[in-house]
């Protein structure tokens, strides 16, 4: 019965030494409250006015005392620089401002277009109006010319398909990377044209 009572001891402070580690690695890596153990940091106040260069046991007063957190914002500084602030409503704007910029950033995509050696006229006029509907939508295009069997040993015959293709885009689009043997296929990127 000692035993049992032991271990369990055992395992609920070592759970408490977890959850507190993965607490303080998952709230932030901005050091709050106690935390900070500056002797002394610059402090910025609840409405963004100097206080001045203070210990950091007066500044954690001044913290208390408005009913807010102390959050150290420079770390790097010299002294660091701390500010008085409710940290919630501070992580939040800071997630809000990183999901708006996520919003405005504009993801690139790669189409790719497939061809074959002997590939007839219509079928690469088809080719061609389908990647240029995929560059004026702001996506990079791949041309793969793919070869099979004996279709190997004239690899650099057919290279003239992929530059008439080029050509045939040149109005919409550049060479983004020239062509290149990747295995059994030879490739061409092109990118949409700037103005």
């Amino acid at each position: 019965m000692a035993f049992i009572c032991e271990d369990l001891k055992w395992i609920t402070v070592l759970s408490t030494f977890i959850f507190s580690v993965w607490r303080c690695r998952t709230i932030s890596d901005l050091m709050i409250n106690e935390q900070i153990r500056d002797r002394e940091v610059r402090l910025i106040g609840e409405n963004g006015e100097q206080l001045g260069i203070m210990s950091a046991k007066d500044a954690m007063k001044l913290a208390r005392e408005a009913e807010l957190d102390l959050v150290k914002i420079a770390p790097t500084a010299k002294p660091p620089v701390c500010k008085i602030i409710d940290y919630g409503k501070y992580r939040y704007e800071l997630a809000r401002k990183e999901k708006e910029a996520r919003k405005k950033q504009k993801t690139i995509e790669i189409k790719e277009v497939r061809l074959s050696p002997n590939i007839d006229d219509n079928d690469l006029n088809t080719k061609v109006s389908s990647a240029r509907k995929f560059l004026t939508k702001g996506n990079k295009v791949k041309i793969s010319l793919r070869f099979r069997g004996r279709e190997m040993a004239h690899m650099q015959a057919s290279r003239h398909i992929l530059e008439d293709f080029a050509k045939a885009l040149e109005d919409v689009a550049v060479i983004d990377k020239p062509i290149k043997q990747e295995g059994r296929s030879l490739t061409l990127f092109l990118m949409e044209k700037r103005s």
